[in-house]
C-alpha cells in the first residue's frame, strides 16, 4: 500500500512569512495576484500554491468565509474517526454473522 500523504515542501515558518510579505507589499503591486505571483517567484513555489496559503490565511482571520485550518484538522479527524468505525462495525457485523450462522450449525449437529 502506497502512502499519498505528502510532506509539505515549505516549513510553516515559511508559509506563515510568504503570506505576509504578500499582505505587507500588496499596495506595491497593481494586483494582490501580482504581488503573489511576485513572493511566490522569490521563495520558489507556485503563484497558486501561495495564492492558496494567503486564502487560508484570510480564513483563519475571519476575512474570508469557509473553514479555517483548526476547523479543516477537526473535520478530517472527524472524517477519519468516522471511516474506522464503519470498519469497525462491518468487523462486527460479519462477526456476528459467522458466529450466529455457527450456532445455528452446533444446534442442528445436536
Amino acid at each position: 500500500m502506497t502512502n499519498h500523504t505528502k510532506s509539505p515542501k515549505f516549513s510553516p515558518e515559511v508559509r506563515e512569512r510568504a503570506v505576509r510579505m504578500v499582505l505587507d507589499h500588496r499596495d506595491d503591486h497593481p494586483s494582490q495576484w501580482a504581488a503573489i505571483a511576485s513572493i511566490a517567484a522569490k521563495i520558489g513555489c507556485t503563484a497558486q500554491t501561495l495564492s492558496n496559503w494567503v486564502r487560508q490565511a484570510e480564513r483563519d482571520q475571519g476575512k474570508r468565509a469557509g473553514l479555517t485550518t483548526d476547523e479543516r484538522d477537526r473535520l478530517k479527524a472527524i472524517e477519519r474517526e468516522v471511516k474506522e468505525l464503519r470498519q469497525a462495525n462491518e468487523i462486527l457485523r460479519k462477526a456476528s454473522a459467522y458466529f450466529a450462522q455457527a450456532e445455528l450449525d452446533r444446534r442442528q449437529k445436536s
